[in-house]
C-alpha cells in the first residue's frame, strides 16, 4: 500500500511541477511551432525532445519484454525502429532545402492533390489516438491489474494532468517539458544499470552476449523494424511537426544524433530484461526487476514510466491540435487547438476499457502506412496522382493481412515469432513500390 501511495505522490507532484515551470502561449508560433522570442529549438534541445518523445512508457515497457524473451537482440531488435530519425532527417532536409516544402501537407496537397492530403491525415491521426491509450495502459498497469478500479484511476488522472500543462502551453510545453524528461530519464537510467551491475547475480559478459543472433530468437522484428523505418516517420507527426520548426541543418543534425542516441537508449533499458531473464523472472520485465530489487527500484522504474508516457503523451495532443487547427486549417486558433487537445485526450483513452496490446500499437499500424515508402522515398520523381492511392491502399490491406493472420505461410521463409510479421512488410513494401510506379510506366 505505501507503494501504490508514492507512485501516486509521483505523478501528481511531477505533473504539478512541470505545469507550473510550462511557459503559457499566447501566440498561434508559440502554441503551434514552439517559436519563443523569435527564437527556434537549437540541435540539443531539439535532439533531446525527438529522443525522450519517441522513447514511449509502451517502448521502454517493450524493450525490456523484448530483453527478457531474446536477450540483448530483442533490445537490439527493437532499436532497430530508431533509424526512421536518420531517414526521416535526410529527406525532410531534402525536401526542405530542394522542394522549398514547409509541411509534409504541403507537399502531399502540391503533389498528390488535397484528397491524397486528407488520405494522410487520416492515416496519423489513427496514431496519434493509439498513442495515448498505449502509453497510458503502462502507467495504468503499475497501480492494479488490467480491468481494476486502480488501474483505471491511475490512467484518468495521468492523461488528465498531462493534458493541462499540454494545453497551457501546446509545442512550447511539450518541447520545454521534454528537455526536463530527457534528464530525469537519463539519471534514472543509470541509476537502474548501476543497480543491475553492482548486483552479485549478474556479469557484464553474460547480459552482452545474451540471446542468439538468429531469425527465429529476434532478427525477424529487426529487419522488420528496418523495412518499417523507410515509412514509419513519415506517419507519426510527433516526429514530422518537429522537422520544420528549426533550421534544415539544425534539424538534419538533430535527426542524426537522435537516431544513434535512442538506438542506445533502447538498448540500455532492454538490459532490465535481460537481467529479469538470467534469474529466471517472468510477466513484465520492469516490474519485476524493480519489485525484486526493492520499493526504490520500483520507484525508480515507475517514474521512468510516467516521464516517458508525459513525454510522448503531451506531444501527441500538441500534434493532434496542429493536425486540425494548422495542417487541416479547420479553425486557426489557439482555443480550437485547446479543445482539440481535450478531444483526443478522451477519445485516445477509450480502448484502455478494451482488450488492446500495446506491442499491435507499433507493429501494426507500422505495417499498414509501408504504402508510404515510395511516395518519400522517391519524393522528387514525378508520377500520376493515382500513384499516391495506389500504393497507400495497397499497404493498408497488407496491414489488415496481418492483423487478421491470413498471409499465406508459403511466402513465410524464417520461423519464430515475427516472423510473418517480416515477411509481411518485405513482400508489401516491394509491391507498394511496384505498383507506386506501375501509372508512371503506363502513361509512357
Amino acid at each position: 500500500m505505501e507503494t501504490i501511495q508514492w507512485q501516486w505522490t509521483l505523478i501528481i507532484v511531477s505533473s504539478l511541477i512541470l505545469f507550473f515551470l510550462s511557459p503559457i502561449a499566447k501566440t498561434k508560433d508559440q502554441f503551434f511551432k514552439a517559436v519563443s522570442k523569435r527564437k527556434a529549438p537549437n540541435t540539443l534541445v531539439l535532439t533531446g525532445s525527438l529522443i525522450i518523445s519517441w522513447i514511449f512508457a509502451k517502448s521502454i515497457t517493450n524493450a525490456a519484454n523484448l530483453g527478457l524473451n531474446f536477450g540483448i537482440v530483442g533490445g537490439v531488435a527493437y532499436a532497430g525502429y530508431y533509424v526512421s530519425f536518420a531517414v526521416a532527417g535526410v529527406l525532410i532536409y531534402q525536401m526542405r532545402t530542394k522542394g522549398g516544402f514547409k509541411s509534409i501537407h504541403q507537399f502531399l496537397t502540391s503533389k498528390f492533390g488535397k484528397g491524397a492530403m486528407l488520405l494522410f491525415s487520416v492515416l496519423i491521426a489513427i496514431r496519434l489516438f493509439n498513442e495515448v491509450w498505449s502509453n497510458t495502459m503502462v502507467i495504468g498497469s503499475y497501480f492494479g491489474s488490467a480491468g481494476s478500479q486502480p488501474y483505471y484511476l491511475a490512467i484518468i488522472v495521468f492523461t488528465l494532468l498531462t493534458l493541462a500543462y499540454a494545453i497551457k502551453g501546446g509545442l512550447s510545453s511539450s518541447i520545454f517539458t521534454d528537455v526536463i524528461q530527457m534528464v530525469l530519464f537519463s539519471v534514472l537510467l543509470v541509476v537502474i544499470l548501476g543497480t543491475i551491475f553492482s548486483s552479485e547475480n549478474v556479469s557484464t559478459i553474460e547480459i552482452a552476449t545474451s540471446g542468439t543472433w538468429s531469425f527465429e530468437l529476434g532478427l525477424n522484428l529487426f529487419f522488420a523494424a528496418i523495412i518499417q523505418s523507410f515509412s514509419y516517420p513519415f506517419h507519426d507527426p510527433v516526429l514530422t511537426d518537429r522537422a520544420f520548426i528549426s533550421s534544415p541543418k539544425v534539424t538534419r543534425q538533430s535527426f542524426l544524433w537522435a537516431s544513434v542516441l535512442g538506438a542506445i537508449c533502447i538498448i540500455l533499458f532492454s538490459i532490465i530484461g535481460v537481467y529479469a531473464q538470467t534469474q529466471g523472472m517472468k510477466g513484465q520485465a520492469a516490474v519485476e526487476v524493480g519489485k525484486a530489487f526493492g520499493v526504490i527500484i520500483l520507484l525508480v522504474i515507475n517514474f521512468i514510466m510516467i516521464t516517458s508516457a508525459a513525454s510522448t503523451l503531451d506531444s501527441t495532443f500538441s500534434s493532434f491540435s496542429k493536425l486540425l487547427s494548422i495542417d487541416l486549417g479547420v479553425v486557426k486558433d489557439i482555443t480550437f487547438g485547446r479543445v482539440s487537445m481535450a478531444v483526443i485526450a478522451i477519445l485516445g483513452t477509450l480502448p484502455v476499457f478494451l482488450d488492446a496490446e500495446i506491442l499491435s500499437a507499433t507493429t501494426i499500424s507500422g505495417t499498414m502506412v509501408i504504402g508510404l515508402t515510395p511516395l518519400f522515398l522517391f519524393w522528387q520523381i514525378k508520377v500520376p496522382k493515382i500513384s499516391f492511392y495506389l500504393s497507400v491502399i495497397t499497404g493498408l490491406l497488407f496491414g489488415f493481412v496481418l492483423l487478421f493472420n491470413v498471409f499465406p505461410k508459403a511466402l513465410i521463409f524464417t520461423n519464430g515469432k515475427y516472423a510473418d510479421l517480416l515477411w509481411v512488410n518485405v513482400w508489401g513494401i516491394l509491391t507498394c513500390n511496384l505498383i507506386y510506379f506501375i501509372p508512371k510506366w503506363i502513361k509512357k
